[in-house]
């Protein structure tokens, strides 16, 4: 991965209350001249993640893992049905 910045942030959106993860910018594989671009931007949310994941330490590694990974397939323009496709629901 390239000019993709990787973010932690405390609370998603108050109008999506329940996001875990977020990837903002051009999926690489819609680039075509990328120079001068902003990089893209990929943002976990910290207090839905934990939420999600409650007391379980090995609950919460599982969830940041299984956001990471969607977050990181949208940044390469896999779209959410093809996740689901492939069992990444």
């Amino acid at each position: 991965m390239d000019n993709v910045a990787v973010v932690v942030e405390d609370r998603p959106p108050a109008d999506e209350p329940d996001l875990l993860g977020l990837s903002e910018g051009i999926a690489k594989t819609e680039r075509e001249n990328y120079s001068g671009v902003l990089p893209a931007r990929i943002t976990l949310f910290r207090g839905t993640i934990e939420s999600e994941a409650g007391d379980d330490d090995e609950e919460l590694r599982a969830v940041i893992a299984e956001t990471v990974v969607h977050e990181v397939a949208h940044h390469f323009g896999i779209s959410d049905e093809r996740l689901e496709g492939l069992g990444w629901d």
